[in-house]
């Protein structure tokens, strides 16, 4: 499935940090004509047993006004620059709440900050972000709300967006995204396929012959990984450069490549050839999602209905149901 983006989704808190999104929801929905929704979910506070603590009524509705005002004057500024923009306001759950409204409004992007209202942590992604990456089934964009942000909501430009790709046509959904974004702001794209070196577990030093034949097997993947991007070139209508490396850690070798190569932006499909439904993503985006450091868009391969639920989900929906 290649989806096409027509509808964006903006999770805020009332945060600065939840609005560092901004900027690039303002890029990505010039770049592909897309409207925008601005959700805030307005949580009852608990008690340290996880109990929901009583709220005075008065306090509450006062919150509640606080929170439309606040969503309104957004979208205001977004309509200045040119963005059609609609707010929603709901109560309860945070994370549960916007996969909810993700599923029943035809979102197709979900643009979210690493973090918000809780503030930065050691972590790369905050508890609530990560449930709704993990649970939506939808294209998601990470902005790193621990990495300076441009002010100005409309001066982001992205310059180079790198796109890993590993020969498959799974893979392959992300460029019809990728080459848009890189058209409208004449940005490079740097394709980027890494050829692993098989592993060959053994306690002692491996044979000659054993190496000899990680170096063919090397070798044959290197050939077709060249024609592969040779022939991948002429089908991008944009300015392009390949980029090929053999590592032993595929995940490391990207990564130091976005720092060296100044990326704005990492676009990955969530699968791969080795992907199937069991997870919504492959090895590859879980190492980015925890890991990354830069803006990151991952495109949705598989719809909601393909991805096998966990047994966790399968479990709660069945106490739910009783």
């Amino acid at each position: 499935m290649c989806p096409m983006f027509d509808h964006i989704l903006v999770p805020l808190d009332g945060s600065s940090l939840a609005e560092c999104v901004l900027p690039h929801v303002v890029a990505i929905a010039r770049a592909l004509g897309a409207r925008v929704t601005l959700l805030q979910v307005l949580e009852r506070p608990k008690s340290n047993q996880g109990s929901t603590q009583f709220v005075d009524p008065l306090s509450w509705y006062m919150g509640a006004a606080e929170a439309r005002t606040y969503l309104d004057g957004l979208s205001t500024r977004l309509r200045e620059a040119g963005l059609q923009v609609e707010c929603s306001f709901l109560q309860g759950q945070a994370a549960g709440r916007i996969i909810e409204f993700a599923q029943n409004h035809a979102v197709d992007l979900i643009v979210l900050s690493s973090h918000g209202r809780s503030g930065l942590s050691g972590w790369n992604v905050s508890s609530i972000v990560l449930k709704i990456i993990l649970r939506s089934y939808l294209s998601v964009m990470i902005v790193r709300a621990y990495q300076p942000q441009p002010h100005d909501l409309t001066g982001l430009r992205y310059r180079r967006l790198l796109v890993p790709l590993d020969c498959s046509q799974r893979a392959e959904c992300v460029l019809s995204l990728a080459t848009g974004l890189a058209r409208f702001y004449e940005a490079e794209l740097l394709v980027v396929h890494v050829v692993n070196r098989p592993q060959m577990p053994r306690w002692a030093p491996l044979t000659s012959e054993e190496s000899e034949l990680v170096h063919k097997i090397v070798e044959c993947n290197r050939l077709e990984a060249t024609r592969y991007l040779k022939q991948l070139q002429p089908r991008l209508d944009v300015s392009v450069r390949t980029h090929l490396a053999i590592s032993d850690h595929a995940a490391e070798t990207l990564h130091d490549l976005v720092e060296q190569a100044d990326v704005d932006l990492v676009v990955l499909s969530a699968h791969g050839y080795s992907g199937g439904a069991k997870w919504p993503y492959g090895s590859m985006v879980v190492n980015f999602i925890g890991y990354g450091a830069t803006p990151l868009l991952i495109v949705q391969d598989l719809s909601p209905e393909e991805v096998e639920r966990t047994r966790a989900e399968i479990s709660a929906r069945e106490r739910k149901g009783h």
